[in-house]
């Protein structure tokens, strides 16, 4: 009873979050933001840096604005390390150099002379060093990447839905325009559902991602174990949940959940101003500059159930957990070794990280 009772008394909440990556983990918090990734030899890799949000003035930190800027920090960052883990797994050395050999005068086959372990190294290293863009090029690359990213994801989940009502809308609409508008919210809803658990079921059965996804367990296991106020060991990470209220996947789907809420709205509403519903194309502009709004709103939901435990926030927490079923999966040991290593560099000894 007692271990038990100190157990409840060290038990928190932190703003500690991270991300899963090729063969790794990131993790980012108040301070300092850390990825541990294996390298080729199995050996955990670690980089650390400043979180960029430590800096920023105190109205960023305002309720809605911090969700949208949140948001633009997790897709970038998310970006340029995802592309490091890639780099330090040697995923990107996907083709091996054989060796070669080369025929002489007489049709003969001579082997090619051998080159050492640290002449490769060096020579790799040359290689790396002569195609490596500058860091302008680099930023430019992945700022143009988070937006076709979040550009195929608005036509996907936003812009698709929308389409498609718009094939079968003369076959159920009538005269009643917000029994019209009920239609059209519902059922662009649903296509938004089906399309984003579709997407999720299909990725989750290729290998890499599957492995990504067992990373991704490890993530959400350390910081409960860190929550639970457990010292940071395999054995005990292992023992915990493997659903997170405040998974990236939670995120997602309470941004989708309120898109569709707020789309009951807009026919309603313009109807009110200005006598008829928007059409369709002007439907999709509008949606698209509520998304600020909607990216706001997503993000304090996940805050505030990440901060709380009743039923309320149970309530917000059941769509995503359902979902990460799919996305989130039990992983090994070794990756719940990356998980402990990067978590434990960005810990800060002040306790800013508590919510």
């Amino acid at each position: 009873m007692k271990e038990k009772n100190e157990l409840i008394a060290c038990r928190r909440k932190t703003s500690i979050g991270g991300q899963a990556l090729m063969e790794g983990i990131m993790m980012r918090g108040p301070k300092m933001t850390a990825m541990a990734v294996r390298n080729t030899k199995g050996e955990i890799v670690v980089e650390e840096f400043e979180t960029t949000s430590a800096k920023r003035p105190a109205f960023c930190r305002w309720p809605i604005i911090r969700g949208i800027l949140g948001y633009v920090d997790a897709m970038t960052l998310g970006y340029k390390c995802l592309m490091r883990s890639a780099e330090l797994s040697g995923l990107e050395d996907v083709v091996e150099e054989k060796p070669k050999k080369k025929k002489n005068k007489k049709g003969s086959a001579e082997p090619v002379e051998e080159t050492t372990a640290s002449q490769t190294e060096e020579q790799t290293s040359t290689e790396k060093k002569e195609d490596k863009m500058p860091a302008w090029m680099m930023t430019l690359v992945s700022v143009v990447s988070v937006v076709l990213g979040f550009g195929l994801a608005i036509v996907l989940f936003m812009l698709l839905p929308t389409f498609l009502y718009g094939l079968v809308a003369p076959f159920i609409e009538g005269d009643n325009l917000i029994l019209n508008s009920i239609w059209k919210s519902g059922i662009e809803g649903v296509l938004k559902v089906v399309l984003l658990v579709g997407y999720m079921a299909a990725i989750s059965l290729m290998k890499d991602i599957r492995r990504t996804y067992m990373y991704h367990g490890a993530e959400h296991k350390t910081i409960f174990c860190y929550e639970a106020g457990l010292p940071l060991t395999v054995e005990n990470v292992r023992k915990q949940n493997r659903f997170h209220p405040r998974c990236g996947t939670s995120f997602l789907i309470l941004m989708l959940l309120v898109s569709i809420f707020i789309s009951f709205f807009i026919d309603p509403i313009s109807a009110a101003i200005t006598g008829e519903v928007l059409p369709l194309g002007l439907r999709a502009l509008v949606k698209l500059a509520l998304i600020p709004i909607i990216v706001g709103v997503g993000y304090e939901l996940i805050k505030f159930a990440g901060r709380h435990d009743n039923a309320l926030t149970r309530i917000i927490s059941m769509p995503g957990v359902w979902l990460q079923h799919l996305t989130v999966f039990e992983p090994d040991d070794a990756m719940i070794e990356c998980a402990i290593t990067a978590v434990e560099r960005v810990i800060p000894d002040d306790g800013s990280d508590n919510w």
